[in-house]
């Protein structure tokens, strides 16, 4: 009988393995069960029924007992000759990735996050670009540990992810999921807002316990800025926000607030159009009532002169990639400092070294969430050198997957390297020649 697939014996994981190990040396195919086997295939049915998540394993098993059956056994007995998992045991995920994603949009998501880590390894940087409502959504439970490890090294988000990663921490508990949300009547809605949630596809944000409760802490840091004529970035009022909120404040996990791991790690950002969120509409409300100064909040004109210099830091060495989830201007905006720095600035400048969009945009109406990275060629933001992905798929799905793989990767680069190799190796041979 041939061995069962591979990716079955890692799905399972390495103790369940064992017990099948074990039940194979008790029962050869070419034999009865001896009383002997039967112990052994006793003691495997009782270390599979101890593992969590493998009943399904266990009940491949049913009639194993004194009297067996033959192709029990040789199912048992494949399983033997699955090799042990060795470095590849700490890296499941990159290991599946490499292993089962072969074509259409697996493909561009397992070719992505192989190149993702080729220009990491290499000593290059990336750049996230974060449209949508991914902080909602709590990327931030694979991008915070990212950002930690040195995977990511500069931001573009919408003034509402911004907003969002903090809210998720300091008001976690008071969320509430929606499942159910695609069959929701008018008056349905007209519930939830009467419960003061605001709905965002199936969760939805306390009105009290997020944007008022924040609000009290925020507005009078403009005041004071615009007492002391100050002026900062948008991003800055949130990096000094999230730094100053004591522990005993938090109800999400900290570790997978990104907007804290940043603050920490000082990454530079630029928040374009940070007027399109709910305290971009706040601060315009003081605004409007004279207290505090629209000029305490520096523009997304000096955003950009910023990201000049950020970009040449960033550019050195084996340059910058770019990554993207979504469109729109967290995606635009950012992308567009290389030809500005070379038709506007009239300088030298690297252009971006790796491209990959997320992204379920279709390519109509001038979408630019939906346009095909060559369009960009034209533009003179990506070269025809660039390496470039296009994921058409839910971020909320890819992203998290590609980061966790990555991190798996900067912890045993070795065991990644070994298995993008032989992944590379075995999709070589299945390429067209054109």
């Amino acid at each position: 009988m041939a061995p069962p697939t591979a990716e079955l014996g890692w799905s399972i994981g390495p103790r369940c393995l064992e017990a099948l190990r074990m039940a194979a040396s008790a029962a050869p195919s070419h034999a009865p069960t001896t009383a002997a086997g039967t112990d052994k295939c006793a003691n495997a049915r009782r270390t599979l029924s101890s593992l969590k998540g493998v009943s399904w394993c266990f009940a491949l098993f049913p009639l194993w007992g004194r009297t067996g059956v033959r192709r029990q056994h040789e199912f048992a007995a494949g399983f033997a000759s699955i090799p042990r998992p060795m470095a590849t045991a700490q890296l499941p995920i990159l290991q599946f990735v490499a292993r089962n994603y072969k074509n259409f949009n697996a493909r561009s998501t397992r070719d992505a996050l192989f190149a993702y880590w080729d220009h990491i390894e290499s000593g290059g940087r990336m750049y996230w670009a974060v449209a949508g409502a991914m902080s909602s959504a709590q990327l931030g439970i694979s991008l915070a540990p990212a950002i930690r490890a040195g995977l990511v090294h500069g931001l573009s988000v919408t003034g509402a992810n911004l907003e969002e990663s903090l809210f998720r921490l300091v008001a976690h508990h008071s969320y509430k999921d929606f499942p159910d949300y695609r069959y929701f009547t008018k008056e349905d809605d007209t519930k939830i807002l009467k419960q003061r949630m605001r709905r965002v596809t199936d969760t939805s944000i306390p009105e009290d316990e997020a944007f008022r409760s924040v609000e009290k802490i925020l507005v009078p840091m403009w005041k004071r800025a615009t007492a002391n004529g100050e002026r900062r970035f948008w991003h800055e009022y949130f990096y000094e926000l999230i730094l100053s909120i004591p522990k005993s404040k938090y109800e999400g996990n900290p570790d997978d607030c990104w907007l804290l791991a940043a603050a920490k790690a000082k990454l530079p950002m630029v928040v374009p159009g940070h007027e399109d969120s709910t305290f971009g509409n706040i601060f315009a409300s003081h605004v409007k009532f004279n207290d505090c100064s629209a000029s305490i909040v520096k523009s997304g004109i000096e955003y950009m002169g910023q990201l000049y210099d950020d970009y040449r830091v960033m550019s050195k060495g084996k340059g910058v990639g770019f990554f993207q989830i979504g469109g729109g201007i967290a995606g635009d905006f950012p992308i567009c400092v290389v030809p500005s720095i070379k038709y506007d600035l009239e300088q030298p400048v690297k252009p971006w070294a790796y491209f990959c969009q997320i992204s379920d945009s279709t390519t109509s109406f001038g979408s630019y969430s939906g346009a095909t990275p060559n369009e960009k060629i034209t533009w003179d933001k990506l070269t025809e050198d660039t390496p470039m992905f296009v994921v058409e798929s839910d971020a909320t799905i890819v992203a998290p997957l590609m980061l966790d793989a990555l991190l798996e990767a900067k912890a045993n680069p070795k065991a990644a390297a070994a298995i993008i190799k032989a992944s590379r190796a075995e999709t070589k041979k299945h390429l067209a020649k054109r």
